[in-house]
């Protein structure tokens, strides 16, 4: 049974892709895994220069799942140019570039450097980046910001290659900035990031972050998730959601699928397993098997009551 869907007009052969980071460069995963297992790979967060990231410990665990803070480290745009995306490309490995930065004019400028990049089929903007600069917050929280950046993106993104508008799953009002980001030109929207959190140290009595606040994924945010891609679906059927958020197995992916997703990403998950992408392929394969009309029936079926 094919597996293969059409994404604003992009071929995927499935539609279990890495979420952004969680693969790192594409290095880190084999031998343990390989990146065939994957419909696309969607990159850790590029930005125009490099950094250094946040001060550590930069990572703790909770019950269910973890709270990070980063930072978005990385060697800045012209050595993923340079190194990073030759890699994967010379693998065969679909690439999703993910961009970050502090202004529109910025993410104009990143957009702009990439336009020409071979092997890049879509931009993922991401709007949702937990962890900012005090008294600042994401541009996902305001439609305003949020379409002024994807507007910026669009215009200075090849035609041909989508962009998707990547919005947090604690944005108040999650519709209303996803209709901005479409109606400024975004092809299609993540949904979603991980939700600002942090933790609490009790035997040093102080915050388990270096950087106090962070972003909570893995299990403990798959409702947020799912909620996130009900809404937007309900409101927006016709934009293409690519759903993140606590996806461990292939009844998860199902879920996100049935919600609105017409594909799905994993990402903490491949933290402990990298195997998790192929191994949440074969799940979800069999689960569309067993129904009929396969993988295509499932697509925001758990909408058809609202919809009689």
């Amino acid at each position: 049974m094919s597996m293969s869907i059409a994404i604003a007009g992009i071929e995927f052969a499935h539609p279990i892709f890495a979420a952004a980071g969680c693969a790192g460069t594409g290095r880190e995963l084999p031998p343990q895994a390989e990146l065939a297992g994957f419909g696309a790979v969607i990159t850790r967060s590029i930005t125009a220069e490099p950094r250094a990231g946040l001060p550590s410990p930069r990572i703790a665990e909770t019950p269910a799942g973890l709270v990070n803070a980063l930072g978005l480290p990385g060697p800045g745009v012209e050595q993923f140019l340079t190194d990073e995306l030759p890699w994967l490309v010379d693998r065969g490995v679909p690439v999703i570039a993910s961009i970050a930065a502090d202004s529109a004019a910025d993410y104009a400028r990143l957009a702009q450097r990439l336009r020409q990049a071979a092997g890049i089929l879509a931009i993922e903007v991401n709007l949702s980046n937990p962890v900012v600069e005090p008294g600042r917050f994401p541009f996902a929280m305001e439609a305003g910001a949020a379409g002024g950046v994807v507007h910026a993106v669009r215009r200075n993104t090849a035609v041909g290659v989508p962009v998707f508008a990547k919005l947090a799953g604690d944005t108040t009002d999650i519709v209303g900035v996803a209709r901005a980001c479409a109606g400024a030109g975004a092809d299609g929207l993540s949904l979603i990031n991980a939700v600002r959190a942090m933790g609490i140290d009790a035997t040093a009595e102080q915050p388990s972050l270096g950087a106090t606040i962070g972003g909570l994924s893995g299990p403990a945010i798959k409702p947020i998730a799912l909620r996130a891609v009900w809404e937007v679906y309900a409101a927006m059927p016709d934009v293409p959601i690519i759903a993140s958020g606590g996806v461990r197995t292939g009844a998860d992916a199902a879920e996100m699928i049935m919600a609105g997703a017409k594909a799905v990403s994993v990402g903490t998950a491949l933290l402990n397993d990298p195997a998790a992408g192929t191994r949440v392929r074969d799940e979800l394969a069999d689960i569309a098997a067993r129904r009929e009309g396969g993988l295509p029936a499932l697509l925001g079926c758990a909408h058809q009551e609202e919809r009689v």
